[in-house]
């Protein structure tokens, strides 16, 4: 039989023992509400960090604050862009007669570019091979999405000549192109060097024409393709601007 100082001491010990599940249980919840908060925030932080590292945040500050670069340059003179191109084997300088009465806010652009050194060390991220021959290239970011953070107006399409009947007109070999969003007058630093005739519609600002020798080493890269062989990718041989100039001639 139970008396009644053992029926007390076994309520007694049954509500301890049930606060003491309380208490772990609340301070496993205590842990999982930290764990929660302390992933969330790791989350937030390493998401915060790939932006900054990625330069979206850099890139958002600079189309706030940046636009073109203020008119510097003479008009009436010709300049020449002056690429140091290194591709594994090939390398060779590819120089390119740019004409500032024709393309005035282009020239003035590349010449501020070049100034600071924006191209040189970077990378052209895209080779073409079938029905469109260009290499493109000025992405500071070496992906297809970096730019100087501005954009420029199209110039000099009208030279381009008048559309056939599939809305398009030849770039020739040679013919040095402003690349765009697709937009009218996005075009920021990146380029494409035509090393075949190409037809596309005239909305690319033509700035430049290649010299024969740049002409050359850019047809050697081309022949070489393709890192996976598609017709449209970045180039077999890493193609690298290992200086980029703009002189007055």
């Amino acid at each position: 039989m139970v008396t009644n100082d053992q029926r007390r001491r076994q309520l007694a010990r049954e509500k301890y023992e049930r606060q003491q599940k309380r208490r772990a249980e609340a301070r496993r919840k205590a842990r999982r509400r930290a764990a929660v908060i302390g992933a969330a925030a790791a989350v937030v932080i390493a998401t915060l960090v790939g932006l900054v590292v990625g330069g979206v945040f850099d890139k958002e500050e600079k189309s706030r604050e940046s636009g073109p670069p203020k008119m510097a340059i003479d008009k009436t003179a010709k300049y020449t862009l002056a690429l140091k191109a290194n591709a594994g084997d090939i390398k060779g300088d590819i120089k390119v007669e740019m004409d500032a009465a024709k393309t005035p806010e282009t020239v003035n652009s590349f010449k501020s570019l070049a100034d600071k050194r924006f191209f040189d060390k970077t990378t052209c991220h895209r080779l073409t091979t079938d029905g469109i021959f260009v290499l493109q290239c000025g992405d500071p970011e070496g992906t297809g999405q970096g730019g100087p953070g501005y954009t420029i107006a199209d110039e000099n399409l009208e030279s381009l000549g008048k559309p056939d009947e599939s809305g398009k007109v030849v770039y020739p070999a040679g013919t040095v192109a402003m690349a765009n969003t697709g937009q009218p007058h996005s075009g920021g630093s990146q380029f494409f060097l035509v090393y075949k005739d190409t037809s596309l519609p005239p909305s690319y600002t033509p700035f430049g024409k290649i010299d024969a020798a740049g002409l050359k080493t850019l047809e050697e890269i081309a022949k070489v393709g393709t890192a996976d062989g598609a017709p449209d990718g970045a180039p077999k041989n890493a193609v690298t601007i290992e200086k980029g100039t703009v002189t007055k001639n």
